[in-house]
């Protein structure tokens, strides 16, 4: 069985964009990245590397990309709708590289319109990706997460507050289901007392350059003045990982502002996609604080797990 001394990080959604950078800056950082997503192709593109946000960029692209650079990868393809193909992805990974150290889960779908304007399956689409695709990827993952009792889980989903959810309904049912994925896991790990395993959500502040701005771009190729490069998004993630457990688990960040407050960045010019240009923050300044004055105020537990087992 191959084996890796580095950290074993599983990039979900790693084909192209914002998850390619992460999984090409992963390596780049000492960590053995698994790279996966739906998309497959010929590594053998011209040109080589292919346009980072084109089609023509697949997970055996970016792990072509990875190995030339000198970096350890497999890519390893998975349908984040199919909880099956999702436990081959994890099977094939411990089988790989005996270890899984860090999960990152990217994938998404998305359409932005009124509840009246989104079909039923629009709507079942991006719940089995986002939400159900994050929870079974991270219930399968979480035992071998455990087995160094260090684990890290990092998810792409938004901070929790009303005006996300305008304009776009069902798109924020399933992302937000998401960062309650995050807040709850969070609090499951300190039940249990694993005070180094942590998750964390992370969201962009300002609009990031992938496959899903092009069609702005398109457009109107002045929008690129409001869009950063993806290695914001990337540095931010490394310095999660960085960061103590206790810091960021169920944290819901946004990249620019973890940078500035953890890793005392205070210039972010070099990431701005047009030289010179300050792009518009997308999100609010000050987000909700989601606790309240009872939080540690439990009531009567219940595990539904324990009663089941033990009607058995």
């Amino acid at each position: 069985m191959p084996t890796t001394e580095n950290p074993v990080a599983l990039v979900v959604g790693a084909s192209r964009g914002i998850g390619r950078q992460i999984a090409i800056d992963l390596a780049s950082n000492g960590y053995t990245v698994v790279v996966s997503a739906k998309s497959t192709g010929p590594s053998n593109t011209t040109p080589f590397p292919p346009d980072p946000n084109s089609r023509a960029s697949t997970i055996t692209t970016v792990e072509r990309e990875i190995r030339e650079a000198g970096g350890q990868s497999t890519a390893i393809p998975v349908d984040t709708t199919s909880f099956e193909s999702i436990q081959q992805l994890i099977t094939k990974t411990i089988q790989t590289y005996n270890r899984l150290d860090v999960l990152v889960y990217n994938s998404g779908a998305i359409w932005w319109a009124s509840v009246e304007d989104t079909p039923m399956k629009r709507y079942q689409l991006m719940q089995r990706v986002n939400a159900e695709g994050l929870y079974g990827t991270i219930q399968v993952a979480l035992p071998h997460l455990k087995k160094s009792g260090k684990g890290r889980i990092i998810v792409v989903s938004p901070p929790i507050y009303s005006r996300f959810f305008r304009g776009k309904t069902a798109y924020a049912m399933t992302k937000v289901g998401m960062s309650v994925l995050t807040k709850g896991l969070a609090m499951d790990f300190e039940r249990q007392g694993l005070k180094d395993m942590a998750i964390t959500s992370i969201w962009p502040a300002v609009s990031i350059e992938s496959a899903a701005t092009e069609q702005f771009t398109k457009k109107d190729p002045g929008f690129a003045k409001d869009l950063r490069k993806p290695t914001i998004f990337s540095d931010a993630i490394l310095a999660m990982l960085r960061a103590p457990a206790g810091v960021v688990n169920g944290q819901l960040e946004l990249d620019e502002d973890f940078l500035r407050r953890y890793a005392g960045v205070t210039d972010f010019s070099n990431y701005s996609v047009v030289p010179g240009a300050e792009p518009r923050r997308i999100m609010p300044a000050e987000l909700p604080d989601l606790t309240v004055k009872e939080q540690d105020d439990e009531g009567m537990r219940h595990d539904s797990a324990k009663d089941r087992k033990a009607k058995i």
